[in-house]
């Protein structure tokens, strides 16, 4: 059976626009969706990102969180027939304050999955307060209890297939440890890739501020250099059909361009159409 991907929906914030799209609106307000993935055709469920904590620990970053009953992850889960008990693995791919804040409503036997570089990172205090504590404590009783959480190193390894058909690979982006999960579909490879992109229209459609042909805009938002964000969005660009980041609805790809928007679901139908871009215009 093949593989799908399920979205779901955590809620929303609200944050400094520029803060996702460099440069953009400067000292305005953006609301944007947190979706986390539900992965289903397996052996077993797998969850990748799990959201914010609550409300309240997104003013710690000077952001509203706007999550109700309805986006609590149990209730996200059972609109699937899913319970959180049973979860095989929770994949992360990384640790910021609205991706790890629900591990905690998982029993110890889900194991959580994490690359050992994002657990560094995460309590190095370069990016703080975006790993808050009560999120890192959690994960310190996981490191402490039996198989309760796995370490990758796949700066090093390379890409490591977690279960038959999804595969974990270094971002090299947004943080020194995130990591991209790999999903072959029925219609191909799809890619949850974090917060590597934020926004696809103003980042890769029609990047902001951009002369250059392929030249997507960055993030305002990551640990490492703009060369390597450039860098990590055209790789998702040229190696995945489908792309999944948490603040924004899936994309599909062709030729390395968005030629179309999704909805809740992937494989699932083309809701909006994207003209391509001619890069070599006469």
């Amino acid at each position: 059976m093949a593989l799908e991907i399920k979205l779901l929906d955590y809620g929303d914030i609200e944050l400094e626009s520029s803060f996702l799209v460099l440069a953009r609106d400067c000292g305005r307000v953006r609301r944007v969706p947190v979706y986390g993935f539900l992965i289903l055709g397996g052996r077993y469920p797998v969850v990748v990102d799990t959201g914010y904590r609550d409300n309240a620990i997104m003013e710690t970053l000077g952001m509203r969180g706007l999550q109700f009953h309805e986006n609590m992850i149990e209730r996200q889960l059972a609109r699937h027939n899913v319970k959180v008990g049973d979860v095989r693995y929770v994949l992360h791919t990384h640790l910021h304050i609205d991706h790890a804040g629900k591990d905690d409503h998982f029993p110890m036997n889900t194991t959580v999955v994490i690359n050992r570089r994002e657990m560094e990172h995460s309590v190095s205090g370069l990016m703080h307060p975006q790993y808050p504590k009560p999120d890192i404590q959690h994960l310190v009783e996981r490191l402490h209890t039996r198989h309760a959480l796995r370490f990758e190193d796949l700066e090093i390894t390379g890409p490591i297939e977690i279960m038959p058909g999804v595969v974990l690979d270094a971002a090299n982006a947004h943080t020194e440890g995130s990591m991209n999960v790999h999903v072959e579909t029925a219609e191909g490879r799809a890619t949850l890739c974090g917060d590597v992109i934020y926004d696809f229209n103003d980042q890769i459609v029609e990047p902001l501020y951009q002369v250059n042909a392929h030249e997507p805009q960055v993030t305002g938002n990551h640990a490492g250099s703009k060369r390597g964000e450039k860098a990590a969005i055209k790789k998702l660009l040229a190696t995945s059909k489908f792309l999944l980041p948490v603040h924004d609805k899936p994309a599909k790809i062709e030729g390395g361009q968005v030629v179309g928007r999704l909805d809740m679901q992937v494989p699932g139908p083309i809701t909006q159409t994207v003209p391509r871009r001619d890069w070599f215009p006469a």
